[in-house]
């Protein structure tokens, strides 16, 4: 029987599953924010699919960080990220119908949108809702279809809900939203792995 993604989140913070997030996802997060952050003197920003935080945690601690925000479906792993961080809010919500109390400049999901049915309607909330004029949206995804050996997950994990798709596909679904200057690039490919494939664009 195939789960949600957010029921097995949620067991993954309960096993403690969910603290490998970081160390296998720092070097491309911090690639993402390398280039959302690039000309930026200061900046507001939420964590799409949070998870228990880390990304959130880290970012608030830049210098330039006017506040950072994450939101999660799983309560489970808001419930840690609160637990482990009381000075940055924590939202557990729909992230295709919740919206922030005020516009953001960075908005960054790592790992997240091949598990929605309709990715293009949680990136075009993000669009219309998150992001303020001038913002940048950058996500990253190790599940696409040109990362050949990340085609088994669905059937390793027991997920309901993997969304396979090629990087073309995924810049559509960006320029679709509204956003502008889409990009894309791979980071951390080598032979047996394509790397994590980025995906940008700014709201003009």
């Amino acid at each position: 029987m195939k789960r949600s993604p957010i029921e097995i989140f949620s067991e993954w913070v309960t096993l403690g599953k969910a603290d490998g997030m970081e160390e296998n996802h720092k070097s491309s997060v911090l690639n993402m924010l390398d280039f959302a952050l690039k000309e930026r003197e200061d900046f507001t920003f939420i964590d799409a699919g949070c998870g228990t935080g880390w990304v959130v945690r880290m970012v608030s601690k830049m210098e330039s960080c006017f506040s950072a925000n994450g939101v999660d479906g799983s309560v489970k792993m808001i419930e840690k990220a609160k637990s482990i961080d009381n000075i940055n809010k924590y939202d557990c919500s729909d992230l295709s119908v919740w919206k922030p109390n005020s516009k953001k400049d960075v908005v960054m999901s790592m790992e997240v949108m091949y598990y929605f049915e309709d990715p293009l309607r949680i990136i075009q909330n993000i669009f219309d809702n998150w992001l303020d004029s001038g913002g940048v949206f950058i996500m990253g995804i190790d599940y696409y279809l040109e990362n050949k050996s990340s085609h088994d997950w669905p059937e390793k994990t027991n997920v309901s809900i993997m969304n396979l798709l090629s990087q073309k596909e995924w810049e559509k679904i960006l320029i679709q939203s509204g956003l502008k200057k889409v990009r894309s690039w791979r980071h951390g490919n080598n032979e047996e792995w394509e790397g994590t494939l980025i995906l940008t664009g700014t709201k003009n």
